[in-house]
């Protein structure tokens, strides 16, 4: 599943639609984005994403082949922020508009918001549904407990179920899918569609001292990784990568899709090269000897 974070961020509109480009060409379908990519850069109001894609599904002619996925919950709009009914109805609005779209494929709920009504959430994504603007819902960031109460309601009340989860994870960050999200979404069939796959970058190598984040943008989040078991991880996948000749990227998301419950990992691409690699190693399958090993890799 592509992931459109870098789209008005690290890329422009002209690499934006290159990497778009070549991840049709190379069979690719599922894009993943929200309303809020990219509002945290300088300059931007969010929703820069979401436009790109929307001029590259008018250009190119794709609309019908591709599965768009996008989300609310984080940017602030007239109606407020979170999940409140009308910040929901409103949120669609503009991002359709964006993606110049009828239709949203997958709707997700970016951030559970405990100070809205779970009820109130899932009616107004009901509203949607009815009017033939969203397809179906998922949702991100969201405890197994509150995933669970959700559905729970859903039945209960006759209103849309959460079709698809989007957790962190990753061969370092484990901890926030495995265990009650992972068996919830067994139980349930619900699909995983987990982002940060390759660590914001971490596992693709690139970073492996401090001296290499130090003043860049993903100084925040890779800081744990490599403060933490992240090392450790690469040391294995080192290991693997030199008996496989394959590269960290294809180990890294090799093993998140062999993971039970996950249907896609999310992975971005910056560049047509990086693009280019990541459909190389869609294929790519690790022994069962390579997963246990990168199991083992970080501590329980």
């Amino acid at each position: 599943m592509l992931g459109g974070n870098v789209f008005g961020w690290t890329a422009d509109r002209a690499t934006s639609f290159a990497v778009l480009d070549c991840f049709a060409a190379g069979g690719g379908t599922l894009i993943d984005t929200a309303d809020y990519y990219a509002a945290w850069v300088p300059g931007n109001r969010g929703g820069e994403s979401e436009r790109m894609i929307g001029e590259w599904l008018k250009s190119s002619g794709r609309r019908d082949r591709m599965v768009i996925a996008t989300k609310v919950g984080l940017l602030e709009g007239p109606a407020g922020n979170g999940l409140t009914a009308a910040r929901i109805i409103e949120a669609a609005e503009d991002s359709l508009r964006r993606l110049q779209t009828d239709v949203i494929d997958i709707y997700f709920a970016h951030k559970d918001d405990a100070e809205t009504p779970l009820e109130e959430s899932l009616a107004a994504f009901d509203t949607l549904i009815r009017q033939g603007k969203v397809r179906a819902i998922g949702a991100s960031n969201f405890t197994a407990e509150r995933t669970r109460e959700a559905l729970e309601l859903a039945e209960a009340n006759g209103l849309p179920r959460f079709e698809m989860i989007e957790p962190n994870y990753n061969l370092v960050v484990r901890q926030v899918y495995e265990g009650a999200l992972q068996q919830l979404a067994l139980a349930e069939g619900l699909k995983a569609v987990p982002f940060y796959g390759l660590g914001g970058g971490y596992l693709t190598g690139k970073y492996r001292r401090m001296e290499d984040i130090a003043g860049s943008p993903r100084e925040t989040w890779l800081r744990p990784y490599l403060e933490g078991e992240g090392p450790a991880v690469l040391a294995v996948m080192d290991e693997i990568a030199a008996e496989t000749r394959r590269s960290l990227p294809d180990i890294a998301l090799a093993w998140v899709r062999e993971k039970p419950g996950v249907l896609a990992p999310i992975a971005s691409a910056t560049s047509v090269e990086q693009m280019e690699a990541l459909l190389a190693g869609m294929e790519f399958r690790l022994t069962d000897e390579q997963i246990a090993l990168l199991d083992k890799a970080v501590s329980r």
